[in-house]
């Protein structure tokens, strides 16, 4: 079965949601940030100065309001603290699995200046873990459930127009068995962990309330050489009392500005909101978005009229492309194998948690990219927009995932979080011309229960389908599971988490694994979503042992033989639609107690911190980046015995090596990779030089090894 999708080739079903959240909750700001082209948009940051505490003042009596929510409450003894924010930035990493997992709440007081009496104000969440209630004034706004996804409340009836108004959020990452995830192997960090936004509009707009999306959907109707055919539904908002007519001005612009197509639709709006679907944008001689090649973007603008004036404006970035799951070929973008290889990617960083910024996205982007990677899992949740776009910018086709992990919950509230948060997902990063797939789970274990977990997969599946058809779906499921389990039979293509040589089995095990899987059902388009090994920095052994995982003993050298063993089976095998790495870096998951750091999956090829690429980093870059390296490993293996062999990763045809300045012979880099057996080192400390060739450009590498008596090294 070939999987053909063009992107966003159908409507996207929008449900126009009140959210799950109250539309009532207010939000002030002197200081508007007027939205480029958009003079009728105010949209403030409010991400300083919030007063936090990790506590949970009970209400002043029995059935009231908490008493935190009262503008009267005393918080001068609380923390202050700037958004985005964590209650578990140290808890959470640093093992025991005991980390605070319950209520935090914070305030803050903004000002609404009494000029913006008449328009609508809105809170908008970029992300709170898990559940956020919101109180204006000492008044209940709304309350949102789900720790990844943005939402967004109208508080304009709490607002007190020309003075401060209290903003008090109670949120809470405790337990909750009608959410997922229920569990996983990550610290599930608590707090006001994105941004908060205050966004002021007219009564007549496009929608922010349509699950915390942007409002505006481009959809792809056709593509060819000579023209792309368009159409882009805009949610528009009429908070008034009575009817509005008005006019729908979508342009579409290339990438240095210049207007490539345009439609003017009339749009009548009763109180509410309803989807204007504008068709008929057709752009001549489109230029297709080509991944890492050609990462090219339109912006398509779409204005709110009336008459001359313009109401409301969003504008959102689109590439036009499409792609196919072959079971025999692999991955095709715009028609082309285009091999899909790379990493999946936790969002917590060491002493932040999940409390980042844009300059720690753009480093991730640039590691990621930096080692050759053309796609990424974000695993195991939504993940801030600003890596979405970067992905689109950058050219990395993107897994994006629901937090469903593990198990599930039996209640009807808990498929009902489930739809809600898929919605949010799609929704929210519907233009994105990086996602391809929409990952409805990982690696659910039945346990017996296999018809629940199905029915509840073939219902996410079907809400998938409907939100956007033009995307395929996909789910990461257990190697152990094969084609016997119903749950590998749902969504359109699949992924398989294929740990060889690491949870079980010898590295070698993993080529006649994917072929069996393959074998089995090779009308099935096939992923590997995860594989890898533990690796501690200050953990050395040559030659290396296979370690057990849950051990506090995770050699690097291990991570490195397995990785060349389970890449080289990978890539004789085009038939694999993708492959992602687990992990691109080291992340937090506070239960685990093995390797040299307790509360960290060491599986990464870059620490916690980003500030070592551990060797394997460096045999991808020697497989996946052109760009001329050479890379010595076993550099922090020091001090190491005598002789020993020493390894170089290169993508040059071959490479000479020298020790303390004499010449210890040229390898041919086979496989991208040199050894030298049995290399001589003198007592002290020794000087290793590579030096490779590649088109033309001379690379090196050197470091300092110390020669001691043992081959292991702590």
């Amino acid at each position: 079965m070939r999987i053909i999708g063009p992107l966003n080739s159908a409507l996207p079903g929008m449900l126009l949601s009140t959210l799950l959240v109250a539309s009532v909750f207010p939000l002030p700001a002197l200081a508007g940030e007027i939205m480029k082209g958009s003079a009728a948009r105010i949209d403030t940051s409010l991400e300083a100065v919030w007063k936090f505490t990790r506590s949970d003042p009970p209400a002043e009596r029995p059935g009231s309001l908490p008493g935190a929510a009262s503008p009267a409450y005393d918080d001068s003894r609380w923390e202050e603290v700037s958004l985005p924010h964590t209650w578990n930035a140290l808890d959470g990493q640093d093992g025991g699995n005991d980390y605070y997992r319950g209520a935090g709440w914070y305030r803050a007081r903004v000002p609404v200046g009494a000029d913006l009496k008449g328009r609508r104000v809105y809170l908008r969440f970029g992300g709170a873990s898990t559940i956020a209630t919101v109180y204006v004034n000492g008044v209940r706004a709304g309350e949102h459930r789900g720790a990844f996804g943005a939402f967004c409340i109208d508080v304009t009836p709490c607002v007190h127009f020309g003075e401060p108004n209290l903003i008090a959020v109670r949120v809470s990452n405790a337990r909750d068995t009608t959410l997922p995830p229920l569990s996983g192997d990550f610290t599930v960090f608590g707090g006001l962990y994105r941004g908060v936004h205050m966004i002021v509009l007219g009564p007549f707009s496009i929608s922010p309330l349509d699950r915390g999306s942007a409002g505006v959907y481009v959809r792809q109707l056709s593509l060819g050489p000579d023209s792309a055919r368009l159409a882009v539904d805009a949610v528009v908002r009429n908070a008034g009392p009575d009817s509005r007519n008005g006019t729908l001005l979508c342009r579409i612009t290339d990438a240095r500005g210049s207007e490539v197509a345009r439609r003017e639709t009339p749009v009548w709006v009763p109180p509410g909101s309803v989807t204007v679907r504008a068709g008929g944008l057709v752009i001549d001689h489109p230029r297709t978005w080509q991944g890492r090649v050609d990462p090219y973007l339109y912006t398509a603008a779409v204005t709110l009229m009336s008459g001359d004036r313009p109401l409301d404006e969003v504008s959102q970035r689109f590439g036009l492309r499409t792609f196919e799951f072959d079971p025999a070929r692999g991955f095709l973008l715009n028609g082309r194998p285009y091999p899909l290889h790379g990493v999946n990617r936790h969002q917590d960083r060491e002493g932040k948690g999940w409390a980042i910024g844009l300059n720690e996205h753009e480093e991730d982007f640039r590691l990621i990219t930096d080692m050759g990677c053309t796609a990424v899992r974000l695993a195991h949740y939504e993940q801030a927009p600003e890596f979405y776009d970067l992905c689109d910018a950058g050219g990395l086709v993107v897994w994006a995932e629901l937090s469903l992990v593990d198990r599930i919950g039996l209640s009807a509230a808990f498929a009902s979080s489930c739809r809600e948060q898929l919605a949010e997902l799609i929704l929210q990063n519907y233009n994105h011309p990086s996602i391809v797939v929409w990952s409805l789970a990982n690696e659910l274990i039945p346990d017996g229960r296999e018809a629940a977990y199905s029915s509840l997969m073939i219902g996410l599946n079907d809400e998938a389908k409907a939100l956007d058809p033009g995307r395929r779906t996909t789910l990461a499921s257990r190697g152990s599971y094969d084609w016997t389990s119903s749950l590998n039979t749902i969504t359109d293509v699949i992924g398989y988490n294929l740990y060889k040589g690491w949870y079980e089995g010898k590295p070698g095990d993993f080529g006649p694994a994917v072929d069996a899987l393959h074998a089995r059902r090779p009308d099935r388009a096939m992923a590997i979503s995860e594989y890898g090994a533990g690796a501690g920095i200050h953990q050395h052994e040559d030659p290396p042992s296979q370690p057990s995982p849950p051990g506090r003993w995770h050699p690097e050298e291990w991570q490195c033989a397995l990785h060349e063993s389970t890449w080289t089976a990978i890539a004789a095998r085009p038939w694999i639609w993708g492959s992602f790495v687990w992990n691109m870096f080291d992340f937090a998951s506070d239960g685990r107690s093995e390797g040299e750091m307790p509360g960290r999956n060491d599986k990464g090829l870059v620490t916690y911190d980003r500030r070592v690429k551990k060797d394997a980093y460096y045999w991808y870059r020697a497989n996946w980046n052109p760009e001329p390296m050479v890379h010595i490993t076993g550099r922090r293996f020091s001090p190491r015995g005598s002789p020993c062999e020493v390894k170089v990763y290169s993508n040059c045809e071959s490479v000479a090596l020298t020790v303390n300045g004499k010449s210890a012979g040229v390898r041919v880099c086979a496989g991208n990779r040199a050894v030298w057996n049995a290399v001589q080192l003198a007592p002290g400390t020794n000087m290793l030089r590579a030096t490779g060739t590649r088109a033309g450009v001379t690379v090196t590498d050197s470091c300092a090894v110390a020669c001691g008596l043992t081959s292991r090294g702590d």
